[in-house]
């Protein structure tokens, strides 16, 4: 007998080690990880951007609008990817169409 016949001997006796499977719990756990990441922010920000583009289309001359740095002008051009907005009397400013935030209603900004 060989030295390496007392090492490998052992081994091969061992038994294996017992399982501990978590059974369908461990396959289950990620996909409603997911589901729930998806339910609470991915289709919530989705509609979202849903909501933002409807309003851009609908955005025409004359209406009020405030972009998201916070200026509050009137629509006077339309582009495809900019709209003018005159701030005060004969100034005027042209943003990027997505930076427009919100309509405002009619003569907000005469009544401010």
């Amino acid at each position: 007998m060989n030295l390496l016949d007392f090492l490998v001997a052992p081994v091969l006796a061992q038994a294996a080690p017992a399982q501990q499977g978590m059974g369908g719990f461990g396959l289950l756990m990620p996909i409603a990880l997911i589901a729930i990441m998806y339910f609470l922010m991915i289709r919530p920000q989705m509609k979202r951007a849903k909501e933002h583009r409807s309003m851009l289309d609908k955005l025409s001359k004359g209406d009020e609008v405030i972009t998201s740095g916070g200026i509050a002008g009137t629509v006077t051009d339309i582009g495809d990817n900019f709209v003018t907005l005159e701030v005060a009397d004969n100034v005027r400013v042209r943003v990027q169409k997505a930076a427009v935030g919100n309509v405002l209603p009619k003569g907000t900004l005469k009544s401010a």
